[in-house]
């Protein structure tokens, strides 16, 4: 595929889900889904996942294609977003991947990793370790091993398992298998905007969750997978499962959420700064974000 590809990323609470349907209402586009929770059948609330009707407004693709408790990697996704991609061109549409998920992208548009396929029974047993004894001595194993492992893992529960699960299976870190050559070439655009714009949106966001069915959606997920699969690891599901075992208060549960977001969209910002590739930042927001990204399109993409 000679194609160039789009891929719109930036921090949580940026914008870019406004921004990608703001430009489908312009162009042809498809969106691919980069966003390691919206894979998951029945996280809707916490994942701030597109509505019925943006989903009928604009094709989304790699949203809603695994249950809670099914293993999926970035092998997968890279695969299915390959996929996806090629049939979007088939179409004589643009296909726009659209997410904050790093290390999707960089299996994407780097080269995806050649590390083995996840072993279920391995991931739970370390998941057991994790949630009887906490991270600390989980991390340091992976950092006698691969000190950029660890680093690239902290606080992250679920990569911090994967790559345990890797190195015990193994004897190797996942540093040290080789990412195979990418297949697309990618044209990234970064939404850039002042990190202090966000955390009110943050703290919104995450109050309006709360007080709108994210409690009922983990009680059902919970009731439906109890062995706590890895979906419910993700920010938000993790504080209110807590919540709902009693560990905190919702104002507590409340209170960590968003101080977890807050911390992911350090790392973004973080990742994002030395991004690789064909990339454009993109310093603005609202209208003004919308006319930079217009811009852009038409300018690295040839769209009138």
């Amino acid at each position: 595929m000679n194609r160039a590809v789009p891929v719109l990323t930036g921090p949580s609470a940026s914008g870019k889900s406004s921004l990608a349907l703001w430009l489908a209402d312009r162009w042809p586009l498809e969106i691919v889904s980069a966003d390691a929770t919206m894979v998951y059948r029945g996280l809707d609330v916490g994942t701030d996942k597109p509505s019925a009707a943006e989903r009928a407004r604009v094709p989304h693709h790699l949203v809603d294609v695994v249950e809670p408790d099914e293993a999926y990697d970035v092998v997968r996704w890279v695969e299915a977003a390959e996929r996806a991609i090629a049939e979007v061109f088939a179409r004589g549409r643009i296909p726009l991947v659209v997410g904050g998920t790093v290390y999707y992208l960089r299996g994407l548009c780097e080269g995806r990793p050649t590390t083995p396929p996840p072993d279920a029974e391995v991931q739970r047993a370390i998941r057991a370790e994790l949630e009887g004894g906490g991270a600390d001595a989980l991390l340091a194993e992976l950092a006698a091993a691969s000190p950029a492992d660890a680093a690239r893992v902290a606080g992250n529960p679920r990569r911090l398992v994967r790559a345990l699960e890797v190195l015990r299976r193994t004897g190797r870190p996942p540093a040290d298998f080789p990412p195979r050559a990418p297949r697309l070439r990618c044209r990234k655009l970064v939404l850039w905007p002042e990190r202090a714009a966000l955390k009110g949106k943050v703290w919104a966001r995450a109050r309006w969750q709360f007080e709108h069915g994210l409690i009922d959606e983990v009680r059902a997920l919970l009731a439906r997978y109890p062995r706590m699969p890895t979906a419910l690891q993700s920010i938000g599901y993790k504080e209110v499962v807590r919540y709902l075992q009693g560990e905190w208060s919702y104002e507590e549960a409340l209170e960590a959420d968003r101080r977890a977001v807050w911390r992911l969209i350090k790392r973004q910002y973080t990742w994002l700064r030395r991004e690789p590739g064909d990339v454009a930042y993109l310093p603005r927001a609202g209208a003004a974000a919308r006319e930079g990204a217009a811009f852009w399109f038409e300018r690295r993409f040839g769209l009138p």
